[in-house]
């Protein structure tokens, strides 16, 4: 067992495609971090798909949390933050009609429980996890600043031997946060999602042409959970 680097930040979506929040502690659940991904809005139009950047961008600019602690038999309120600077409960009517707008489509809330969260809110698997050395090349490689928020990762590793796009030789091993473990299954394949800063919400295609180009299209290792348990920010991380 290799001691390879720290837990430096957790990043949970409660909206699918709107920002997410950091924490300090959570639980990782057999589907993921608690919580991730277990509000969405299903696209009205497209019956069994969901409303996400690809199809409103404008949802990137969106923030999500939840304004309780962790509760494995019910969620928190889950609070919105516009754009604008407007604060919304979840359930409010006048955020659905605001991003029907936006989306110019009809659409429907809809969340899952604590106990379960469908594959299909992350669509790939349950945690997605970059590195800071990564990112760091990354900005090399592109020349300019890059908020890693734009890949939408749930754990943010900062190695001790900070070497870029090391994670992805360890597809097949497993890391192990405190008690918990999850194994690393496959390269994220990225798509016009990262064009989008969740800051401005404007769009830049030359990122995602640098990755097309650099890094065959991948950034970021997807990892399925192998044991469940509390995590914490800062905590160490060792790779099996």
């Amino acid at each position: 067992m290799e001691h390879i680097g720290a837990l430096k930040e957790i990043v949970r979506h409660p909206v699918k495609s709107f920002r997410g929040e950091r924490v300090q502690h959570t639980k990782l659940m057999d589907y993921g971090l608690y919580g991730d991904r277990s509000h969405v809005f299903l696209d009205d139009t497209r019956p069994g798909k969901y409303v996400t950047i690809t199809q409103c961008p404008k949802m990137a600019q969106y923030e999500a949390r939840f304004a309780g602690p962790d509760n494995t038999e019910q969620y928190p309120r889950v609070e919105v933050r516009s754009p604008n600077g407007i604060v919304y409960d979840w359930e409010d009517e006048a955020l659905k009609l605001e991003l029907e707008q936006e989306s110019k489509r009809a659409i429907s809330p809809h969340s899952y429980t604590p106990q379960h969260v469908p594959f299909g809110a992350l669509e790939e698997a349950h945690i997605l996890l970059v590195t800071d050395a990564s990112v760091r090349e990354l900005e090399q490689l592109w020349g300019g600043h890059i908020d890693y928020n734009r890949f939408r990762p749930n754990l943010f590793i900062q190695l001790d031997d900070p070497i870029p796009f090391v994670e992805e030789q360890w597809l097949g091993r497993r890391l192990r946060i405190g008690a918990a473990e999850l194994e690393l299954n496959s390269l994220c394949e990225r798509c016009m999602i990262i064009t989008v800063d969740p800051d401005s919400g404007e769009r830049d295609a030359s990122l995602l042409k640098t990755v097309v180009q650099e890094r065959s299209s991948n950034f970021g290792v997807y990892a399925s959970v192998l044991k469940t348990g509390d995590i914490e920010a800062g905590q160490p991380i060792y790779l099996i």
